[in-house]
């Protein structure tokens, strides 16, 4: 049970990861993969959880068993989960699909990138409005002049 108690949760995750990326590989092998000039329908996602397996095991394997971090909530007697992070990744995600419907790429862009830029304490507003300024200006370039993207750049009242 001692045992049981030192793995970290880095251990696990990337034990999980490490998992998850083989069900992909296994998944995928099901399906013809081809060839690098000729890909096939499983190609990609025996490809994708190749990658999330070796990047998993790395986890899992550099995990170290004690942060820093653990032992400062350790002597202050926290040991709650961090909420604040997952929660403004969730609400960053559905403002996205919100604000992209009815504002467009720009708006939205800014939209997630701020949101969820507010989810690490350490982040003042004026770096995350700078931040999310920026990641506008990528995904313009990117998605709307590059990709090609249908994606209006601003779609109010539309």
């Amino acid at each position: 049970m001692n045992s049981f108690l030192r793995i970290r949760k880095d251990h696990i995750g990337g034990t999980l990861l490490t998992l998850t990326g083989l069900v992909c590989v296994s998944s995928g092998l099901q399906y013809h993969t081809g060839s690098l000039s000729r890909m096939g329908p499983g190609f990609f996602p025996v490809a994708l959880g190749a990658l999330l397996a070796f990047v998993g095991a790395l986890i899992a394997i550099t995990a170290s068993g004690q942060g820093a971090s653990d032992d400062a909530a350790k002597e202050h007697g926290h040991r709650l989960p961090e909420w604040r992070g997952a929660l403004c990744i969730v609400v960053s995600v559905i403002a996205f699909v919100l604000v992209g419907k009815f504002g467009g790429l720009i708006p939205a862009t800014f939209a997630i990138v701020f949101i969820a830029s507010l989810g690490d304490r350490t982040n003042t507003i004026k770096h995350a409005v700078l931040l999310s300024l920026a990641m506008c200006v990528v995904a313009a370039i990117v998605f709307s002049w590059a990709l090609k993207l249908q994606l209006p750049l601003f779609a109010w009242g539309a």
